[in-house]
């Protein structure tokens, strides 16, 4: 006869084993669908199943078995598509757009210290031409803490090789341009651009420090652009002498880098270089255009005028247009949007015509010698 403590474990026992094989036979009524760890789910039919975009469906909810891959995704068609930009788009981009991209306008930055000029040679190299040196040496005197550099012609499509290695159109328009005066003005744009400050051409001298250009009252951070006027003849002929009523100079210039302007400027002298390559017009005895307009101070003049009447950048509040009338006889600086626009006599002081005066004048802020030809 049991006692009660033997006959308690016995029934312990019995229940145990009872128990196991009602789980055993719960587990065995499982649809007979292939198991996700089933010998016949082959590497390949695990992918088919991960990339599909419809999930199998089974007795089975995913959350009560272990999956050894994620489980399938349901993807829309619409989602992946705005998640992929075609190739295509990117390689046909605008070339202002990626001008704009690449070299980034901050207005309200600090105007960076440099001063950047070119010549066929250094002030350091045997070759260069005495007259210039109390000129170059001018900026430096009154610019103590900037980065003055003379760039060589031939150190300068290196240069430019590195700053735009990520736009090979305008490295490829540079080398394209037949004459050495072009590149000269060509990259005084292409610097401006991509690294901002002051260029000035060799041959011109510093009567006033960078700081006396723009008025105490106007915050340079409101500022990204400061120019001079080169021309403003007041006679019945004048388009017989100048391209445009009012022409800006581009002998010196201060910007900041990724102004809208040279951005319109270094486009336009790019398209045009490489149509008229492809076009073969690209001569320097066959031009289309002359080379003041061509990359000289018309196209510099047009690039301006043109950003000033953007309604991208400016509203026109009176409906009125911005004119060689809006400058035509101005003696002091004159703000329009981000641009200072300087008299004549700041940059062309004791032409002694159109009413510039004298380079001892409070205005007078640079003097060009006009002996730099590079032909």
């Amino acid at each position: 006869m049991l006692s009660f403590r033997k006959a308690a474990l016995l029934a312990a026992f019995i229940l145990t084993v009872v128990y196991f094989l009602h789980s055993s036979t719960s587990t065995l009524s499982i649809p007979t669908e292939a198991s996700p760890n089933s010998p016949t789910d082959t590497p390949a039919k695990l992918k088919q199943d991960y990339d599909s975009t419809t999930p199998k469906t089974t007795a089975i909810s995913e959350s009560s078995v272990a999956r050894p891959y994620p489980p399938p995704r349901q993807a829309s068609n619409k989602k992946q598509t705005a998640q992929q930009q075609p190739l295509t788009e990117v390689v046909t981009k605008n070339l202002r757009d990626e001008l704009a991209y690449q070299f980034e306008y901050d207005k309200a930055g600090k105007f960076p210290a440099y001063i950047w000029q070119t010549w066929k040679t250094t002030p350091a190299q045997g070759g260069f031409e005495d007259n210039f040196r109390p000129a170059e040496a001018s900026w430096t005197e009154l610019h103590p803490g900037f980065i003055h550099e003379v760039v060589t012609d031939n150190e300068a499509l290196y240069l430019l090789k590195h700053l735009y290695a990520s736009v090979p159109e305008v490295i490829e328009a540079y080398e394209a341009l037949p004459m050495p005066v072009m590149k000269a003005d060509f990259f005084r744009y292409l610097i401006l651009l991509a690294r901002g400050g002051i260029y000035t051409d060799i041959d011109t001298t510093a009567i006033r420090s960078t700081t006396d250009w723009i008025p105490e009252e106007v915050p340079r951070s409101t500022i990204g652009l400061v120019v001079g006027i080169e021309a403003d003849p007041d006679r019945v002929d004048w388009k017989d002498w100048y391209s445009r009523r009012i022409q800006f100079c581009q002998w010196t210039i201060q910007a900041k880098s990724g102004h809208p302007v040279l951005r319109d400027v270094v486009a336009t002298i790019t398209e045009d270089t490489l149509r008229m390559k492809k076009k073969g017009t690209l001569k320097a005895k066959k031009m289309e255009k002359s080379i003041v307009e061509f990359t000289g101070p018309a196209v510099w003049t047009d690039a301006i005028f043109s950003y000033l009447n953007n309604p991208t950048y400016f509203k026109m509040t009176d409906g009125k247009n911005i004119t060689w009338e809006t400058f035509t006889g101005i003696e002091t600086a004159k703000k329009v949007g981000d641009v200072v626009i300087l008299p004549i006599t700041s940059f062309s002081p004791g032409v002694q015509q159109m009413g510039a005066k004298e380079p001892d004048d409070p205005m007078a802020f640079v003097k060009h010698d006009f002996e730099g030809e590079r032909f």
